[in-house]
């Protein structure tokens, strides 16, 4: 029979000689509670946060898009576009063309990024769902139209609802040739219609404009920068990915929605864990306060450790049972963290606690709450308990087995 669990589990709970000895049992279990509930809603806060931006990416991003491998601009025909819809599980395609463009709105100048897209766009994307003025159109009755970012709109001072000024781009005239007398750019002009609000840095750089017109003006006719794909509800994203790559061959990427805001979405990683480990710092504070509780419980048990060595407790013996109460001290702090930061994600997520200033797109804190994290702050705390109880262990298993001197 293996007598250390039991013995430690006592230990545990048994009243000690001192009364500072319990209060300081009762502190170190709070101070694990409160630490590992802290790691688990700042990995959740991020998590929200990571789920919210993504949401926002997601109605200007399609769930697949082709790229070229070299080069910016590519051509596409209708027999490639009927291969790529013949593939099961690509419902539509939108082809878009993109490029840094100069923009002036009643004399306000600003650069940005034009992107020049079709009448799939709107269904291939959900951006009908991010407008804040206007309506999404494109084009009617031959004429043109542009759907702002809500950024830029504001630099360019733009309002839709003014049907008198036009919003002009200007473009590098490639095709000019040195010491000619062409002019260095082109400009085209269309209206304002809308103006569209998903995440800063899409709403400070792109303006929409019809395909047709971006083709014209960047003297790109028939080619695109860009296929953009959605997939059919149900549709195994990784075979049409797959598919899609097979159809069109080397040349071309096929980037799934991760893949489309990469660097971003590492970011996001970077600065969670970043987070996470500056709150295992605390984790670390409170583990000194665990390794003192045990420190003192060897001290106050220092009589039953002889009366064991006695017996014929091995060192190991004394060892593990110190060892053993470090973890469960651990394990129960852990517990009641667990259920801490349940009952706070509970009370988050049904009734929004906790409040953001205003400004922000939502009016409360995001939160989510994974296993997987759970299991890393589960480790993290049963790691750092583990380690905090060796010193206290080191110290009883070398305690001499004479009574007299434990005395």
């Amino acid at each position: 029979m293996n007598l250390s669990p039991a013995i430690a589990w006592r230990y545990l709970f048994t009243h000690r000689s001192s009364h500072f000895i319990n209060i300081i049992s009762r502190v170190t279990i709070f101070g694990i509670s409160i630490g590992a509930a802290a790691l688990i809603l700042v990995l959740s806060v991020f998590n929200g946060f990571e789920v919210l931006i993504a949401s926002m990416i997601n109605t200007f991003n399609p769930d697949l898009k082709v790229v070229p491998v070299a080069g910016k601009y590519f051509d596409i025909d209708s027999t490639t576009l009927k291969s790529l819809m013949a593939i099961p599980g690509v419902q539509l395609i939108s082809q878009t063309i993109e490029e840094t463009a100069y923009f002036e709105y009643d004399e306000r100048p600003s650069t940005g990024v034009m992107k020049g897209v079709d009448q799939n766009y709107r269904r291939v994307t959900t951006i009908d769902s991010t407008l804040l003025e206007g309506d999404f159109r494109l084009e009617q009755d031959d004429q043109m139209y542009a759907v702002l970012g809500a950024g830029i709109a504001r630099l360019l001072s733009v309002d839709v609802l003014n049907v008198f000024n036009q919003l002009t781009v200007y473009m590098a005239n490639r095709h000019q040739r040195p010491g000619s007398l062409q002019q260095p750019f082109r400009q085209r002009s269309l209206y304002p219609i809308a103006i569209f609000g998903i995440q800063q840095d899409i709403d400070n750089e792109y303006i929409l404009v019809p395909l047709s017109f971006a083709q014209d003006i960047l003297s790109r006719q028939g080619q695109v920068s860009a296929l953009e794909i959605k997939t059919g509800v149900g549709a195994d994203e990784g075979l049409v990915k797959t598919e899609i790559s097979r159809t069109l061959g080397d040349e071309f990427m096929v980037l799934n929605r991760y893949q489309q805001d990469e660097e971003f979405m590492k970011l996001m990683n970077i600065e969670k864990w970043m987070a996470f480990a500056i709150a295992c710092l605390m984790i670390l504070l409170i583990a000194f306060n665990l390794v003192g509780c045990l420190w003192m419980i060897v001290l106050d048990k220092k009589k039953d450790i002889a009366i064991l060595k006695a017996l014929g407790g091995t060192s190991n013996f004394i060892r593990d049972i110190f060892v053993r109460l470090g973890a469960y001290f651990s394990l129960i702090g852990l517990g009641i963290g667990i259920l801490l930061a349940s009952t706070i994600y509970f009370l988050q997520k049904q009734f929004g606690i906790i409040t953001i200033p205003q400004g922000f797109v939502i009016d409360t804190y995001p939160i989510e709450m994974r296993f997987v994290d759970l299991l890393v702050v589960t480790l993290t705390v049963l790691t750092i308990g583990l380690i905090a109880s060796l010193p206290a262990a080191l110290r009883a298993s070398r305690f001499s087995s004479s009574i007299r001197e434990s005395g």
